[in-house]
């Protein structure tokens, strides 16, 4: 049995390639640095859990050993707090040809159509060079090259087309002028297998892509479409300003960990437009990728995607709305402690008690306001604030008791904040 491994088996393109080669009589393992992401593919499959651009070529030459096809699905789309484009597309591509030189080994590189060293993005640039150096120092490759790939898996652009489609009552025409192709993830991973039998000669370059070509706002409108949401009561244009002050949001959002697929990377392949030769595919001997409509027939929308869609939407601005009221509930006890210390001893709570629960309340109120926003402690901050909001309710029980029945409700609004910590907790997956 041929065996295959798949680097960033757990992605989007790559969990594709992991199903599609295993059932094609492969061997097959994946490589990634999270095991809780690995363990969400759901296959029986051997899992090498390595960050990738951290391997050396001697590392390269144990993994290789016995291996015949190595698929590179691993990648990012823009350097920020957990990613370096440099080094996981050109770094780690030149160490796994330097171990792969004088090993029987056949290496499939998903790449991206459009890619050039002087491209507009530093996503296609790094791409460009790690092409180049598997096409000039490898003895056997193949190089894919797939347009916007659309999934039933929501990830990245695919979940962003998903959201805009799904926003309620209004469909925003935004890159007018963009011309983008669409490529199945399950043809990509098909040429990835027929790369892998060897029935695709080395040295190939292809773009996989379909033949059609779409505008970006009829794109979102067949999602729309597809997902069975009414027409747009009204379809606004979006000022280029806008757009590129929210990508540059998502960018400083990307070095507190986040990977918007609003970041400016993505925002300006879009606006350059994303589109391949589909000959190149077929003259070397591939099959014909399926148009978006094909693709979306074969994923009837439910429930869940209308879910997700607007899920997707509700998610940021939930953070934003729990890291804002915390950050300000700290600040405003900070610039004014005796209002809040007044609360207390007007209801004749032990004064050692008074400062440090006022003051280190403040503190932990800020703390979580700010923990929320970084991705990595996004949950636990989620859990931190349900966990400090029934404290405060438990101890005005005790210091507190007629503030429950205040006109202004301070104590029952504490209420729906906790409930939108737990949705913020429920919704945001660890990766």
């Amino acid at each position: 049995m041929p065996k295959a491994i798949v680097l960033g088996g757990y992605g989007l393109i790559g969990r594709a390639c992991l199903r599609a080669l295993s059932r094609s009589g492969f061997d097959v393992s994946g490589i990634g640095r999270s095991r809780r992401s690995a363990h969400a593919v759901g296959l029986s499959v051997e899992w090498i859990i390595r960050d990738i651009p951290t391997l050396t070529v001697e590392d390269w030459r144990t993994i290789l050993d016995g291996v015949d096809v190595v698929v590179n699905a691993s990648g990012a789309l823009q350097d920020g707090a957990r990613d370096d484009l440099e080094a996981i597309h050109v770094t780690a591509i030149a160490r796994l040809v330097e171990a792969a030189a004088a090993l029987p080994v056949r290496i499939v590189q998903i790449s991206a159509a459009g890619v050039s060293e002087t491209a507009s993005t530093a996503f296609f640039r790094t791409k460009a060079q790690g092409d180049k150096i598997l096409s000039s120092g490898a003895q056997d490759w193949v190089i894919l090259r797939p347009t916007l790939v659309v999934s039933q898996d929501a990830y990245g652009g695919t979940a962003l087309l998903r959201a805009a489609a799904s926003l309620p009552l209004i469909q925003p025409r935004v890159l007018q002028e963009a011309q983008i192709q669409t490529v199945y993830v399950e043809d990509v991973a098909a040429a990835v297998v027929e790369s892998a039998q060897g029935r695709i000669r080395s040295g190939t370059i292809a773009d996989i892509t379909e033949h059609d070509v779409h505008d970006f706002p009829d794109l979102l409108a067949k999602m729309r479409k597809w997902q069975g949401w009414a027409a747009p009561v009204a379809c606004p244009p979006i000022p280029a300003a806008l757009v590129l002050a929210t990508g540059k949001i998502a960018d400083a959002l990307g070095y507190l960990g986040w990977r918007s697929p609003l970041r400016t990377t993505a925002l300006t392949a879009l606006a350059d437009g994303i589109r391949g030769d589909p000959n190149t595919w077929q003259s070397a001997g591939g099959s014909a990728c399926r148009s978006l409509d094909e693709t979306l027939a074969l994923l009837p929308a439910t429930r869940q995607e209308r879910l997700f869609g607007r899920a997707y939407i509700a998610l940021p601005l939930a953070i934003g709305t729990l890291a804002l009221f915390w950050l300000l509930s700290g600040l405003i006890t900070l610039i004014d402690p005796a209002r809040a210390m007044s609360v207390l001893t007007e209801r004749s709570v032990s004064s050692w008690l008074i400062a440090p629960t006022v003051f280190g309340g403040a503190v932990a109120d800020i703390l979580l306001g700010f923990g929320i926003l970084w991705r990595p402690w996004t949950r636990h901050a989620a859990l931190g604030m349900l966990a400090l909001s029934s404290l405060y309710l438990i101890g005005s029980l005790f210091a507190a008791p007629d503030l429950w029945a205040d006109p202004l409700g301070p104590m029952v609004k504490v209420l729906p904040g906790m409930t939108l910590s737990a949705v913020v907790w429920l919704l945001v997956e660890e990766r």
